[in-house]
């Protein structure tokens, strides 16, 4: 029997004080917010045509003035310019109760003036007509096949370029979206359909009603010849799957799975999900992988492999993760979207583990980790949550993703996974069609756990780094030592290392050591040691070296 006793020396563990931290910062970015308008619904209707790029449009926009004393209204809208060749969208008319309101249409931004103080409480209601050749955010054009399509490309901050809107996530809005269309193809929105109507000379009217509050980079239009299956249900919820016509069979194939066991993964997990409908369908508006349109995720024309490619499995469960985080759940700034990304990354993985087993869920995690470790080699001050994102254009990268994960996955580990499960599902619950602040996780993880997590948040999200670790090991005559010690040249970090001790004897066991600038670690045995393994559970974010001198 193997007879072990830790000794703790005097310099064993030096954690970093609290004020070492750099400390959660107000932040904000450019987006001009005016939290004194709430928009709570839009209608647009919009008319494509095979004769012209040029699409005509209508939006009704309901809003509430949550406090008195405003006199004006505006909204996002890219106008026509000659540095766009032209394109951009144009307003012929603002009117009110059939009224003709005077607006300035400027630096893409459509200001209306009411005429009127509006108090707080009110609701207006403001009818913006107005047509134009989109510049982005709205591709029109041939497919992979040849084959004519319109399909938007919002993200993040592109459909200003063919709605007026609000466009930036804190004010989400229910949305109906009323296309008028050629009557070959067939027309794909958010939410469900409520009205399909011939309207004579080859044209059809396609009605969607979408009741769920979405933040308007989440907002969907897909016409094009498409095969559409009904796939299966969950609940009352249909499940689609939207390709082009000629993918038929290979994309019937592709989405046939996993997106009901996904729904009732995340169901059961996190909540509800808000939609009524899921379908899946391939966008020539969405070419690199995966957008997580509301109620209908969209994927790259490449997704269609008919070969259930892992890869696209992988991005299938990752967009509909996001149903819930980034959709339901919707930062308030851009500067958190992590709460998007990073929940959307690390719950993909907790669904690789229910579906393909632990070791999947690993070899995830373990990728994640060395990309946080590259990235970091060359941007090694980058932190998830900046101070201030001017370009509303490039809120995102790939650390949101990856390093976003490992901060939860971490944290899940620290809390333990029931405790941590439980944080999320009040955290869901509470902010579910709403929006939220890095602050509102933290609060309800701590109101789980019992714990103070201002120093975790603050090292992992407000801070840049990640902690490399110096780690020297020695045989003495009766017993070993373990040094380890932070090396990154700045940002310190209070963590816990686990260590597998493996023994001469074949023995195995595991010591937890509290890593702050430094630790100095002894040991007693019976048996040699031969070997020490960090984090044989993939449980922390660092990068290490291991010498045994």
């Amino acid at each position: 029997m193997l007879l072990k006793k830790w000794i703790l020396c005097a310099a064993a563990c030096v954690v970093i004080a609290p004020s070492s931290f750099a400390f959660q910062q107000e932040y904000n970015d450019s987006y001009p917010k005016n939290l004194g308008i709430d928009v709570l619904e839009y209608v647009f209707e919009i008319s494509v045509s095979d004769d012209t790029d040029i699409i005509r449009g209508q939006a009704t926009v309901d809003a509430r003035y949550v406090e008195g004393g405003q006199s004006s209204f505006r909204l996002d809208l890219i106008q026509a310019k000659e540095e766009l060749e032209g394109k951009g969208m144009s307003v012929q008319s603002v009117t009110m109760n059939g009224e003709s309101l005077t607006f300035e249409h400027t630096d893409d931004q459509v200001f209306v003036d009411l005429g009127m103080e509006v108090p707080a409480g009110k609701r207006i209601q403001l009818t913006f007509a107005y047509e134009g050749n989109p510049a982005a955010g709205l591709k029109i054009g041939p497919n992979k096949y040849g084959d004519r399509g319109f399909y938007s490309d919002n993200w993040p901050s592109r459909v200003r370029n063919w709605l007026p809107t609000v466009d930036h996530p804190y004010d989400k809005a229910m949305t109906e979206m009323i296309i008028t269309a050629p009557a070959k193809y067939q027309v794909a929105s958010n939410g469900n359909i409520a009205e399909v109507s011939d309207m004579g000379e080859g044209m059809r009217r396609t009605h969607y009603t979408n009741p769920v509050p979405t933040a308007t980079w989440l907002y969907f239009m897909g016409v094009a010849q498409m095969a559409v299956q009904q796939v299966d249900t969950y609940g009352d919820v249909p499940i689609e799957t939207w390709v082009y016509w000629q993918d038929r069979d290979a994309g019937f194939y592709d989405f046939a799975v996993p997106s009901k066991d996904v729904l009732a993964f995340y169901s059961d997990l996190v909540g509800p999900y808000v939609n009524k409908r899921l379908a899946n369908i391939v966008s020539t508006g969405t070419p690199g992988g995966g957008m997580e349109a509301a109620s209908t995720p969209a994927y790259a024309p490449s997704s269609v492999t008919g070969t259930r490619s892992r890869r696209w499995q992988h991005v299938i469960i990752h967009e509909i993760a996001h149903q819930w985080f980034g959709n339901a759940v919707t930062q308030h700034h851009w500067n958190d979207v992590w709460l998007s990304e990073g929940f959307a990354t690390y719950y993909t993985l907790l669904f690789r583990e229910h579906q393909y087993g632990h070791d999947n869920f690993i070899d995830g995690l373990k990728d994640s980790r060395q990309r946080i470790i590259d990235f970091y080699k060359e941007n090694y001050d980058f932190q998830l949550v900046r101070p201030f994102i001017d370009d509303l254009n490039n809120v995102s990268g790939a650390m949101m993703y990856q390093k976003g994960a490992w901060t939860l996955h971490m944290l899940r580990e620290k809390l333990g996974h029931d405790v941590y499960n439980t944080g999320i599902k009040t955290y869901y619950a509470e902010y579910m069609n709403k929006n939220a602040q890095t602050a509102d996780l933290r609060r309800h993880l701590e109101e789980a756990s019992g714990m103070n997590l201002e120093g975790y948040f603050n090292q992992w999200l407000f801070q840049g780094g990640i902690p490399h670790l110096e780690i020297n090991w020695s045989q003495k005559r009766d017993g070993f030592e373990i040094h380890v010690e932070q090396t990154q040249d700045t940002y310190r970090f209070d963590l816990s290392v686990e260590v597998e001790l493996v023994y001469e004897d074949g023995s195995v066991e595991m010591e937890t050591i509290q890593v702050g600038e430094m630790g100095h670690f002894a040991g007693q045995n019976d048996s040699k040691l031969v070997d020490v393994v960090i984090d044989p559970h993939t449980r922390v974010l660092a990068s290490w070296n291991v010498s045994n001198k």
